[in-house]
């Protein structure tokens, strides 16, 4: 899937190493994994998907969501971020919506999830941008918010 210069790249064994480089900016490493612990939880957990997210070749970005459903009855995304040297040009929101088209494919896909703690201000306005909502689920620290998709099929 691709969006003109932005496009999801499978994770595999020769562009796993240059994920695992990515990094997110100093205020959001407490909002997030880095990307090894992703990959490795990929490794054992076989209904995740990780992507690389790259901008015309160059990797910018990891994200990873599950093929089946989960808590609230919908499809979680896992991981999303954009390294720290290519955020703020809208490359999130792009990986997101190409992510959200690949989820709608999944068989009987009818909600994604994703989970951000409150104060993560980032998340919450791209999430919200695209239409995610929040019913109150709490999940430890985070919010999962939701975006219903059984209509857009």
């Amino acid at each position: 899937m691709q969006n003109k210069k932005v496009k999801l790249v499978e994770l595999n064994a020769e562009n796993w190493y240059e994920c695992c480089q990515l990094e997110v900016s100093e205020d959001q490493k407490g909002y997030i994994e880095p990307n090894a612990i992703s990959i490795a939880q990929s490794k054992f957990e076989s209904s995740l998907q990780p992507f690389l997210i790259q901008l015309e070749g160059k990797t910018v970005g990891f994200l990873m969501f599950n093929t089946i459903e989960e808590e609230l009855g919908g499809h979680w995304i896992y991981r999303i971020m954009i390294d720290k040297n290519f955020q703020q040009q809208g490359l999130g929101k792009i990986a997101t919506q190409l992510m959200i088209h690949e989820i709608t494919k999944l068989p009987n896909a009818k909600k994604i999830i994703v989970g951000y703690h409150p104060e993560n201000l980032g998340a919450h306005n791209l999430y919200s941008s695209l239409g995610f909502i929040d019913h109150g689920d709490r999940f430890g620290k985070e919010m999962a918010v939701v975006l219903d998709i059984k209509t857009t099929k």
